[in-house]
């Protein structure tokens, strides 16, 4: 037999928001190891580029991941969100791609300002 799904099981539909916000959040994480490891001498580079994805995966997981591991406020799991984006913008910008490094932010806060309008919501 078949069971029906409870209705915490259901899981809700999966919208262009949700896809462009991970995949700019990967973008994010992509772009401090890129930093690291383009913007530091050996063996700093190494480091560098293993450490700044990793610290921006575990402040992510922490409060803005949706199986967070700390619950917080809205307005601070923003705060949060906003913090990665603008260190990997700023990543951009010390590599001489302040074009890269503004399209980035642009498309990270549109992104998280429609994400996070509708969760509020």
């Amino acid at each position: 037999m078949a069971e029906t799904p409870s209705a915490n099981d259901v899981r809700p539909a999966l919208s262009v928001v949700d896809i462009v916000r991970f995949v700019v959040g990967l973008t994010a994480f992509a772009t401090l190891a890129l930093w690291g490891a383009l913007g530091f001498a050996f063996p700093w580079n190494i480091v560098v580029a293993i450490v700044a994805p990793a610290l921006a995966i575990l402040v992510w997981a922490l409060f803005v991941s949706p199986k967070a591991v700390l619950r917080v406020h809205p307005y601070i799991r923003a705060l949060v969100e906003l913090l990665v984006f603008v260190a990997a913008t700023l990543a951009w910008w010390d590599m001489g791609q302040a074009v890269i490094g503004i399209a980035f932010g642009v498309v990270a806060v549109a992104t998280g300002l429609v994400a996070g309008r509708r969760n509020i919501a």
